[in-house]
């Protein structure tokens, strides 16, 4: 690989790393040709990229990005490394990692997650972080909340206008 397209790489990586505030650095070691392309597959169906690339790639990239990545790369970068993202949706890419286990494979394993720059290490982590809801996701339970009451209210008055009329009726004659 020439220092041209090695560059190339990392800026194209660190523009990804700089637009997407989550992605997930996997372990595919061990994966046969067969089992990889039907991971990429499975990633590319959900709409998760997953690319592998050198972890000196990957952290010259998150040198190059907004933020202090040095803990996180200490921690993940090593061995075989992959990485996953997901333009919309946080937990997108540990849902894939699930469902492909799922078909009988203990790979990929998760090395680690940023999320908004709070850091998940380890394969035990995925559960949790497909569990995770998107922003997505938590501005509508939000809205749903705001809702809830006005929407009780309302209820309330319609299903009972008929009561509430006949009790305004019955006072405004009583006071006459």
């Amino acid at each position: 690989m020439t220092k041209q397209e090695k560059a190339a790489i990392i800026d194209d990586l660190s523009e990804k790393f700089q637009n997407t505030s989550f992605f997930y650095i996997t372990d595919a070691s061990g994966l046969s040709v067969q089992q990889v392309n039907s991971f990429r597959r499975a990633c590319f169906e959900k709409g998760v990229e997953y690319k592998v690339v050198k972890n000196t790639l990957i952290k010259k990239a998150l040198d190059k990005v907004e933020g202090d990545f040095s803990e996180f790369t200490d921690k993940v970068l090593k061995g075989f490394s992959g990485i996953m993202f997901s333009p919309e949706s946080n937990n997108l890419p540990a849902k894939v990692i699930k469902d492909f286990r799922k078909k009988g494979s203990e790979k990929p394993t998760l090395k680690g997650a940023s999320i908004d720059q709070a850091y998940y290490y380890g394969d035990d982590q995925v559960d949790t972080l497909s569990k995770l809801k998107s922003k997505d996701e938590l501005i509508g339970d939000i809205i749903g909340l705001l809702q809830s009451p006005a929407t009780n209210v309302i209820g309330a008055l319609q299903s009972s206008k008929h009561k509430l009329a006949g009790i305004v009726k019955t006072l405004s004659e009583k006071e006459s």
